[in-house]
């Protein structure tokens, strides 16, 4: 992070005298062990771990925070359009009020930049390559084990999830798979984490980098989603290198 970013006061307070008077320690902890610390770190570049904490600001619907992280992302290097799409991808793996909640938000951080609608993903695009044979098996699974439990869901997950919105180009799979795992760990959906996660590393997260992804939203979830996660995380990790 840049000298200007690690001294800016989180958002919700005018500056840090707000925080010091109610919590001397929470300041102490923003500026030493988060901004200067964490944000620091070099297992995860400042951009990912701006679309790792997006993600979870979004998925827990905490909007005091997103006015500044919104930002911050846009200063560390994600793009409008795919900070437009990680809203829109997290509509179907947090809410749709979760996502309403955060286009309200980047809105007004839209306007003042001066971003308009012909920098932002369109609403239907050309579509990235589909590899049939995979996506093929993972919806004959799903639908073996599920279809006759709800079949829209079934269908609505083959359709527009994996032959659609995974597709869309605005945002790469890469960073599609971190803002899901980024947000399933952040909510505590460790159920849903091994098969992300492992689509994610398909997809081009290492190791370490998933490794660092538990770090950031230790702070921007609590260390209980992360320690929740971390048995399914290891599982991954242990199956992966045998």
């Amino acid at each position: 992070m840049a000298e200007n970013k690690k001294s800016s006061p989180p958002s919700g307070v005018r500056n840090y005298d707000d925080v010091r008077s109610v919590s001397p320690a929470l300041e102490h902890y923003t500026k030493t062990v988060l901004l200067d610390g964490v944000w620091k770190r070099r297992e995860l570049t400042p951009r990912d771990r701006s679309v790792v904490t997006l993600a979870a600001l979004i998925a827990r619907m905490q909007t005091i925070e997103m006015p500044f992280h919104f930002a911050l992302a846009l200063d560390n290097g994600v793009t409008p359009a795919e900070l437009s799409e990680i809203i829109t991808h997290l509509a179907f793996y947090a809410g749709w009020a979760n996502a309403m909640s955060a286009v309200a938000v980047a809105k007004d951080i839209f306007h003042k930049r001066g971003i308009g609608i012909d920098q932002l993903p369109p609403a239907k695009d050309k579509l990235l390559p589909l590899n049939e044979e995979t996506e093929k098996q993972r919806a004959k699974n799903v639908s073996n084990n599920f279809g006759v439990v709800s079949a829209g869901l079934v269908q609505n997950t083959t359709d527009v999830l994996f032959r659609d919105l995974w597709l869309r180009p605005a945002l790469a799979p890469r960073d599609r798979s971190l803002a899901t795992v980024s947000a399933l760990i952040a909510n505590g959906q460790t159920g849903q984490i091994t098969y992300h996660l492992g689509r994610a590393m398909d997809n081009g997260l290492t190791q370490e980098q998933a490794s660092e992804v538990l770090t950031q939203i230790a702070f921007y979830a609590g260390w209980p989603c992360a320690f929740s996660a971390l048995p399914v995380v290891k599982e991954v990790f242990e199956k992966r290198t045998k």
